[in-house]
C-alpha cells in the first residue's frame, strides 16, 4: 500500500501489523537530540510535524553548489526513542514513525490514542533508502552535527515499511517475542526432559533441570 504525506488516522486504520506500506511525500529525520532539545529543553520545532512522518536515521549528507544530497540514510534504532515518543507524538501530531527494530508498551499506547503507525525500515539498505529521495528541502537545527539534524526531505515510494505498531495498538515484535518465549519453553522442557531420563511436559522438564 502506498502512503502519501499529510496522513490523518483514517488513512491508516486499514493497516495491521506486518503489512507492507511505501511512503510519498515528506519525510523528517528526528532521532535522540531532536526529542530532546524540543521536549526536555522546551525549544519549538521549527518545523510543522502535524500529518508527516519522522525517520529515526541518521543520515550522510554532501552539500553541492545550492543544495544538500542524500548519501546514505539508514534507520537508527528506534528503541532509543521510547521514553520520549509518546510525548512527541502528543506535542507534533505526527502520523507515521519510522526507524529499525521495534518499541515499546508506552509507544504502542500512543499509536491507539492518537491513531499513528510505527513501521520498520530494514536494516543494511541505507543507500536503497538514500535513492528514494528526491530532494532535500532544507535543514534545521545543523548546530546538532550532521546526524541528528533535523532533514527535510521528499520522498518516492521510500520503503519497504513493515508496520510493527498499528493504530489499535497491536506490537509485532512484543507479539513475536511472545510467541517465541512459548516455543523456547516448550523446547527446553523437553531438551530436559529427555536428557534426564524422564518424561517430558510443559513445566516438568525444566524444573527438573533447575534443581
Amino acid at each position: 500500500m502506498r502512503l502519501s504525506t499529510p496522513l490523518r488516522s483514517a488513512d491508516l486504520e486499514g493497516l495491521c501489523v506486518g503489512d507492507i506500506i511505501y511512503l510519498n511525500g515528506i519525510l523528517v529525520t528526528a532521532r535522540d537530540d531532536i526529542h530532546h532539545r524540543h521536549l526536555r529543553q522546551g525549544v519549538p520545532l521549527p518545523v510543522d510535524l502535524a500529518g508527516l512522518a519522522i525517520f529515526h536515521a541518521g543520515p550522510i549528507m554532501q552539500k553541492t553548489a545550492d543544495a544538500w544530497r542524500v548519501i546514505s540514510i539508514g534507520p537508527t534504532t528506534s528503541m532509543r526513542m521510547e521514553q520520549l515518543e509518546a510525548e512527541f507524538i502528543v506535542s507534533t501530531g505526527i502520523k507515521l514513525i519510522v526507524g529499525k527494530g521495534g518499541m515499546g508498551a508506552k509507544t504502542a499506547e500512543a499509536c491507539r490514542a492518537h491513531g499513528v503507525l510505527h513501521a520498520v525500515f530494514p536494516g543494511g539498505c541505507a543507500v536503497l533508502a538514500a535513492n528514494q529521495v528526491e530532494a532535500v528541502e532544507r535543514v534545521e537545527w545543523l548546530d546538532l552535527g550532521m546526524p541528528e539534524a533535523l532533514w527535510v526531505m521528499r520522498v518516492r515510494d521510500f520503503g519497504p515499511l513493515i508496520v510493527s505498531i498499528d493504530v489499535r495498538g497491536n506490537n509485532l515484535f512484543e507479539n513475536n517475542r511472545k510467541v517465541f518465549a512459548e516455543k523456547k519453553k516448550k523446547a527446553l522442557a523437553e531438551i530436559c526432559g529427555a536428557r534426564d531420563g524422564v518424561p517430558p511436559s510443559a513445566t516438568g522438564g525444566i524444573l527438573h533441570y533447575m534443581k
